[in-house]
């Protein structure tokens, strides 16, 4: 098999070059084409990626010397589209080491309209899942555990066992990346633009699948979401929870909104991470009582407009969050009459936690409703003057 392996990286040249010695060493008979973006980084990386394009004709790398970063949203789709050459890719992180026989896995399960992702072996640091293995083998290279990883995957490989969820890394045919506009940059530079293009592709009727035969071992996001090195309590033993870095947290703000904004909910998906998809409804707010710019921005994202008396307000809650989104909020927000499928007609000042969960889940309610209708919701009027759904218009960014 022709594979090519896509490798955005950001100051994180050690795993880089872990990852790519794991590669090679772990390849088989199959043809890899490592495929990396230099995303701005002032840690000899690209110093690196040109020595290794001058020894590797299977290197190739590409450099944002911008000197901003473009993030993995965007490099991701340069590498697919415009650096790789094979059929058939897969998104891969720098801090994964892949293991023997991999890539047999993916030849044997890959096919068109087919995302195969390997199964995940990776350190306690984050909460247990069906869909992941923990084995605590190292979260640096230079103490990384191969010989007990490799162990371990000896007795435990399934190549029987096959489930349905998505993640990285995952293989997919190029053109199938490319039909639906590969990640969509309203999450540039990350954060959900995962969940985003998993949501299409289930959407688009892809099948998805998780070999159990195939693994890395994953260092769980060293270098992009977590800062500088791994931190120990006094025991030797890493953590995690409150290390990621004020970029990110910041950036995972906007994307989570954005996501919002987009698909109508948060972020959905069963035991073995495959997407759960709510129906998308063209909603209204109409707020009955001027409020904050703050509180406006709480409701905004749950809705696709938003009306309310107050221009001033207005004004200053789409001064102060434009810049944070794509969508247009001067078309989203304002005093022009409401003519969604939806109306949610409520006093604003009325809003708590409680209620506030209502809104949050209201394309539930409404697909639980299914008909045309008038009812009262706590201290939520709703008017369901059509049943439509628009999730399907979200499959190709291309045309959003």
């Amino acid at each position: 098999m022709k594979i090519s392996l896509i490798q955005p990286g950001r100051n994180n040249l050690k795993y880089l070059k872990w990852a790519y010695a794991a590669i090679r060493k772990n390849q088989g008979n199959h043809e890899v084409e490592i495929c990396v973006a230099d995303d701005a980084s002032t840690d000899g990386t690209w110093k690196w990626c040109q020595e290794m394009m001058a020894k590797d004709d299977n290197f190739k790398a590409i450099l944002n010397d911008t000197g901003k970063r473009l993030g993995h949203t965007i490099l991701y789709d340069r590498l697919v589209n415009e650096v790789a050459t094979n059929d058939v890719a897969m998104i891969y992180h720098a801090d994964m080491y892949l293991m023997p026989g991999a890539l047999d896995a993916i030849e044997r399960e890959i096919e068109e309209k087919t995302i195969v992702s390997l199964t995940r072996i990776e350190p306690p640091l984050h909460p247990d899942g069906p869909e992941k293995v923990l084995l605590n083998c190292g979260v640096e290279p230079e103490e990384f555990k191969e010989q007990v990883v490799l162990d371990w995957y000896e007795k435990n490989k399934d190549a029987s066992k096959i489930t349905p969820g998505i993640f990285a890394p995952w293989a997919f045919y190029r053109k199938d990346f490319q039909e639906i506009g590969g990640h969509d940059p309203l999450y540039a530079p990350q954060s959900k633009e995962d969940s985003d293009i998993f949501n299409r592709f289930v959407l688009a009727g892809y099948k998805l699948v998780q070999t159990r035969e195939g693994c890395v071992y994953h260092m769980t996001c060293r270098g992009s979401r977590f800062a500088d090195g791994a931190k120990r309590n006094p025991d030797g033993e890493v953590f995690m929870k409150n290390r990621e870095t004020d970029e990110w947290l910041a950036q995972n703000i906007r994307s989570t909104r954005n996501f919002i904004r987009k698909w109508g909910t948060m972020v959905e998906h069963d035991e073995y991470l495959k997407p759960i998809i709510t129906p998308k409804y063209d909603i209204g707010f109409h707020l009955t009582e001027r409020c904050s710019s703050n509180l406006i921005g709480d409701l905004e994202p749950y809705c696709s407009n938003l009306y309310v008396d107050d221009d001033m307000t207005i004004k200053q809650y789409i001064e102060q969050e434009q810049s944070q989104t794509d969508f247009n909020l001067s078309e989203r927000v304002s005093i022009n009459e409401l003519k969604n499928d939806v109306i949610v007609k409520f006093d604003p000042l009325l809003v708590n936690q409680q209620n506030f969960s209502i809104l949050a889940n209201l394309p539930k309610i409404i697909q639980d409703s299914g008909e045309v209708g008038e009812f009262e919701l706590d201290i939520f009027n709703v008017k369901i003057n059509k049943i439509k759904t628009y999730e399907r218009d979200l499959i190709n960014c291309n045309t959003n």
